[in-house]
């Protein structure tokens, strides 16, 4: 199975709402701290007089190979049907209860298994490399997917900046537990804060994305501001949002999921049509595209991966049945 790809998207196909803005540049402002890097016009407004008045040098983002020239989720379906059980259940839930939502001052702390464990503040994560636009299916577990201009870069870059010990062998991701300011963790959902995991390979793929934006801008709060984890050849749960904490071990993480239900959610969750969740089949999914109301049209049949096959070579011999 083949994944289409393309390197020349036109901008005007990528931000039909946002024509005024620059999807294709950050701006580096030099403060007191060093340069930051201010994705879109949500980081402008947030930094200080003095970082956009020194604001000096442009970067440029660059198309990443994995891009797909499939149809695009308008971004106002992107913002306002969300999974974040952290403020709602609801799928409109999230986009109201977020607004209020502080992103700054932010770090993410990276430790465990590495030789240089450190905290890095959410302008280190912008600043840590020219940023790519990746045009990502991204698939959530309820049967629907979205096709999302992602901004980031391979969170294998992050991990180099702490050089990993040989015997680290997964990658476990904490989310902020904050219930004052998300009112789900006020509920008994699941147990709080949210973890989630991955194999260290998979964590070094380059189809694994530290994001920090989406369709040209700084992420919305709702859709897991200021930094989460994008991984498109797996279901949304895996995609750690808001996240404060990666830390590096040598054994296999308990993702929330997993230990909510552990007959429903494995801990690969990699996209399998082969592999139904006992509630529903997977082998279909409604393609959320602009085309009208999305909760009833344009089933699709569901890929292998999401149709990201370089990934494949992950998992040679395993059995994806058994380790769904």
């Amino acid at each position: 199975m083949l994944i289409k790809k393309t390197s020349d998207v036109a901008s005007s196909e990528i931000t039909p709402k946002r024509a005024y803005l620059s999807r294709r540049a950050f701006m580096a402002g030099a403060a007191a701290t060093g340069a930051s890097l201010l994705a879109g016009r949500r980081l402008l407004e947030l930094a200080s007089p003095a970082q956009v008045a020194q604001a000096a040098t442009k970067l440029s983002t660059v198309k990443s190979p994995y891009t797909t020239d499939e149809k695009l989720t308008p971004y106002k379906d992107v913002t306002t049907y969300n999974n974040f059980y952290e403020f709602s259940t609801d799928k409109d839930g999230p986009s109201q209860l977020a607004k209020d939502f502080r992103t700054r001052p932010w770090q993410v702390k990276v430790e465990g298994l590495v030789q240089k464990p450190r905290t890095f503040d959410i302008d280190d994560i912008l600043k840590l490399a020219a940023l790519e636009d990746r045009i990502y299916r991204h698939r959530c577990v309820e049967g629907w997917s979205m096709v999302i201009p992602w901004v980031g870069y391979s969170l294998s870059t992050l991990l180099a900046q702490v050089q990993p010990l040989g015997k680290a062998k997964y990658v476990e991701f904490t989310t902020l537990l904050d219930p004052k300011q998300m009112p789900g963790q006020r509920m008994r959902i699941l147990d709080w804060p949210y973890l989630e995991g991955l194999r260290l390979d998979e964590a070094n793929h380059p189809l694994a994305l530290l994001c920090v934006g989406l369709y040209g801008e700084a992420l919305p709060n709702q859709d897991g501001a200021p930094v989460r984890i994008v991984l498109p050849w797996k279901y949304g749960f895996k995609s750690a949002k808001s996240i404060v904490r990666i830390r590096l071990v040598d054994k296999q993480p308990i993702n929330t999921w997993n230990r909510a239900t552990p007959n429903e959610y494995g801990f690969y969750s990699n996209v399998n049509p082969e592999v139904d969740h006992p509630r529903w089949s997977q082998k279909t999914e409604r393609r959320i595209d602009g085309s009208g109301f999305f909760a009833s049209i344009r089933k699709i049949p569901t890929r292998l991966f999401n149709g990201y096959n370089e990934v494949a070579p992950l998992y040679a011999g395993m059995d994806l049945r058994k380790n769904f």
